[in-house]
């Protein structure tokens, strides 16, 4: 991917890692849209950047995804990378009363919302990137959040069929992986104890201008590389206390 003079959406470019990728991207002197549901971190976002193109979207049902790309496709047809950032975290239990409803929530946002936008915008003559932000959780699961990481397992798994699917219409396909960042994901302090979302963003890009299209941070490195045994006794450790 190159890194300068592109056309950039960000799904839930609004906080957390979407708004620290917008911020790069738009120093790399690159033109970025952000959506997201709460238009007044859009409207904070249009004050602090006025160059940054704000969209209020809701991608939790197939309405909302379409009229943002009917809109991409209509204003800035000349879009070419496409992130699928947007995601939920929900802190529950399978034995609460209203699991299945925060699943289908999850289940929405992290996986119908990629898949669907990923099957419209692929209709772009112009598009040539898709940037996947996934999870270290679709490797080892926290037992505390089992929906999320099921959701980013299977986003993981998508977007390697994805990746080698897409290579004759020459879009290439990279994968974020995150581990647990300083974020409101999930809620408010849950991550106060995790790593800046700007030291991940500083090495999404210097591997981006590597050419890597496997991009991981961390404790996500670890898990992406590790084998069977060892991952094992991560989730032992991780939910030694569920």
């Amino acid at each position: 991917m190159k890194i300068s003079n592109n056309k950039i959406l960000i799904t839930g470019g609004a906080s957390g890692i979407g708004y620290g990728l917008a911020e790069q991207f738009l120093k790399e002197n690159n033109t970025v849209i952000v959506c997201g549901r709460r238009e007044s971190l859009l409207r904070e976002i249009s004050a602090k950047h006025s160059s940054i193109i704000t969209k209020a979207c809701d991608l939790s049902n197939p309405e909302g995804r379409e009229e943002l790309y009917n809109w991409i496709s209509d204003k800035h047809s000349d879009l070419n990378v496409l992130i699928n950032n947007a995601g939920i975290q929900q802190w529950m239990s399978v034995s609460e009363r209203n699991f299945y409803l925060r699943a289908k929530d999850e289940i929405a946002i992290n996986i119908e919302a990629p898949l669907h936008l990923t099957s419209l915008f692929i209709n772009l003559k112009s598009l040539d990137t898709i940037i996947n932000v996934t999870s270290g959780l679709a490797f080892v699961p926290l037992v505390k959040v089992p929906v999320y990481c099921a959701t980013k397992a299977f986003f993981h798994s998508f977007t390697l069929s994805l990746r080698q699917s897409l290579k004759q219409k020459n879009i290439e396909v990279i994968e974020l992986i995150p581990p647990a960042l300083n974020t409101d994901l999930g809620g408010k302090g849950l991550h106060d104890h995790a790593p800046p979302v700007s030291e991940f963003v500083a090495s999404v890009f210097e591997q981006l201008k590597e050419g890597k299209t496997t991009i991981t941070f961390g404790m996500s490195d670890g898990m992406a590389k590790a084998g069977p045994d060892d991952l094992q006794k991560v989730f032992v450790r991780m939910n030694s206390g569920s």
